[in-house]
């Protein structure tokens, strides 16, 4: 039996009755839950909160929405021109958060929250279609399974689940960690392929401090319970590193270990990254690094000397500016589109310091 089908009969359970060893203990803002039916709460099961991240106007996507309870939370505070989108893949959870739809716009003023059936490692796929698919066309054999193969493709090339570049924000509650070993190289791209330039990511998941063994890995019980599936800390970095995201750090960190188990520590923690801005090179921008460190150096090996002002093409400056350290900088020149409204700025080209004395705005 795979791990996929594991995670899906757990927590199957865990929408009909609460199961608490699947959650670590998470604070949630009061006023937003008191707007949530009792039942999505109870039946909730995460290890963090990504809906701190949430800003006004937002798009947002949950990966793994399970009962819809971070997406509640995020409708409250996207507003009225805002939008939430959650995915899962499992019939009991989407049920469970589809329950209360109706009740929820109610209290929100209007319908801000939708819920499909998708796997997050393929966020084109629409399971809906495919379901409706079968009913009408069973698999029965191999030619079945190449029609149904068939249909996907043409499904997810003209009709995705999900568009290229369509979300503000994604979010994710303790769920990466379950999907298959095999498909978890996935993840990372088709977050950044949804998210629009500048869109930005804060996944809260389980950690590990050292690699997960492959018997713990085929444990079916610790890899539903959010155990062994779990990232190394620098390997989940790594993948979102590598698939393009700029600024991938974690935000939030637990000192103390969710559970150790063979001592291996298992903990909580929330990756934010950004996804980059499409500015060009031929831009430039000046920014001054404030401190405390002597210099800082970016993923570009841009180096940034403590107090000292630097020059840097407009990609760059972008990078900087959405970056979760952004306030670690001071942006001198923010025109980035052409014109320079700081005169006065001053700044070193190839050793060469440069000013223009002409007053300014800064």
């Amino acid at each position: 039996m795979s791990q996929r089908v594991n995670v899906l009969e757990r927590y199957s359970a865990g929408a009909e009755s609460r199961e608490e060893s699947l959650c670590c203990p998470v604070s949630y803002d009061r006023e937003a839950l008191a707007m949530l039916p009792q039942e999505i709460i109870d039946k909730d099961y995460g290890c963090g909160d990504p809906s701190t991240y949430v800003r006004k106007n937002d798009v947002v996507l949950d990966l793994g929405s399970g009962g819809g309870k971070i997406c509640y939370i995020a409708a409250q505070l996207v507003g009225e021109q805002g939008r939430v989108i959650g995915v899962d893949m499992n019939d009991q959870m989407l049920g469970l958060a589809r329950k209360y739809q109706k009740e929820m716009a109610k209290k929100l003023g209007g319908h801000r929250v939708e819920f499909h059936k998708g796997r997050i490692d393929d966020l084109a796929l629409n399971l809906d279609a495919v379901d409706e698919y079968l009913r009408a066309d069973p698999v029965t054999d191999s030619q079945g399974l190449v029609r149904l193969e068939s249909f996907e493709l043409k499904q997810k090339r003209e009709a995705p689940l999900l568009a290229g570049e369509s979300i503000d924000l994604v979010l994710s509650n303790c769920v990466l960690n379950l999907v298959d070993g095999a498909l978890k190289a996935r993840l990372a791209p088709e977050i950044f392929r949804v998210l629009r330039p500048g869109g930005r990511v804060a996944i809260s998941d389980i950690v590990s401090n050292v690699a997960v063994p492959e018997h713990m890995k085929q444990d079916a019980e610790l890899w539903s319970g959010c155990i062994s599936g779990s990232f190394q800390e620098r390997e989940f970095l790594d993948v979102f590193a590598a698939a393009g995201f700029r600024g991938v750090s974690y935000d939030k960190w637990d000192e103390e270990p969710w559970r150790v188990v063979e001592g291996i520590e298992f903990r909580s923690v929330t990756l934010v990254a950004t996804k980059p801005l499409l500015a060009t090179r031929s831009t430039v921008g000046t920014v001054l690094y404030r401190g405390p460190y002597a210099e800082v150096r970016d993923e570009e090996g841009n180096r940034y000397p403590r107090g000292e002002r630097v020059v840097v093409d407009g990609e760059s400056m972008e990078r900087l500016a959405n970056d979760p350290r952004a306030n670690d900088f001071i942006f001198i020149n923010e025109n980035i589109g052409g014109g320079d409204c700081c005169s006065g700025a001053s700044a070193e080209v190839d050793g060469v310091s440069e000013t223009n004395q002409g007053g300014g705005c800064c």
